[in-house]
């Protein structure tokens, strides 16, 4: 059943669910991004039942280029369950848009990331979901992530869905990811090293955001702001078995 959602409504975001996060991080966001991201309604808002996220190049606090960051951190977190978000992104060398979720015990990568949706510019049809553990985040060469192609991955809405199920519930945890109602990707706590390994097992809250260059986004194409450069979220939606 459906357990939580926002279809973002309305003519600004319900504060209720979600965080803005603003500045520039700590060494770009942990990735040399290269924007900062306010809360202004310039780079996020709240209009026609779509959350517009829209990066810009303009000079701001020392960033080229500015955008927008939303969490539900300490607002709204799940555990197990399917997620789904409606959403389309923008093309352009050198964007980074993600719908992820970060797990809300204790720092990364122990806490665990699932990420949904994760596509960079540079790559204009590849459509990227990904598992970070303690073990399995990159940094050390390891790695859980799965890649599809998609002729119109970009400018076009799809629906990008999780189903994050319990070890009792089947007969291994397991986490699957979809793109419009089709499999993409499917990862099992067996195929972890160990079992401190899985920590999709604490609640999770979702992160929305439109990056710009760094450690994976790379180059950017300043002509690409010649047009909106824009990500927009139709709904997410949190279904839990009764």
């Amino acid at each position: 059943e459906l357990v939580w959602s926002d279809e973002f409504e309305g003519t600004s975001l319900n504060t209720d669910n979600w965080n803005y996060e603003t500045g520039t991080g700590n060494w770009g966001w942990g990735n040399d991004e290269k924007q900062y991201y306010t809360n202004r309604s310039e780079n996020i808002r709240v209009e026609n039942g779509y959350l517009i996220i829209e990066a810009k190049k303009e000079a701001y606090s020392g960033s080229a280029y500015t955008s927008a960051r939303i969490t539900t951190q300490n607002k709204q977190s799940f555990t197990y369950g399917k997620i789904e978000a409606r959403l389309s992104i923008p093309s352009g060398t050198g964007t980074w848009p993600a719908f992820w979720m970060l797990g809300s015990k204790g720092g990364w990568p122990g806490c665990g990331e699932i990420d949904i949706m994760e596509h960079v510019g540079k790559e204009s049809t590849m459509l990227s979901h990904a598992l970070h553990t303690k073990n399995q985040n990159g940094m050390n060469g390891k790695n859980w992530n799965q890649r599809t192609y998609h002729n119109d991955a970009e400018n076009t809405f799809h629906t990008f869905t999780v189903e994050w199920v319990a070890k009792n519930l089947a007969d291994y945890a397991r986490i699957r990811f979809y793109i419009d109602e089709k499999l993409t990707g499917t990862s099992i706590e067996t195929l972890q090293t160990t079992g401190e390994d899985w920590p999709f097992t604490a609640p999770f809250y979702f992160i929305l955001n439109l990056a710009i260059g760094g450690t994976w986004g790379g180059n950017i194409d300043d002509s690409m702001f010649e047009h909106p450069v824009q990500m927009k979220v139709d709904y997410v939606k949190v279904y839990q078995y009764k």
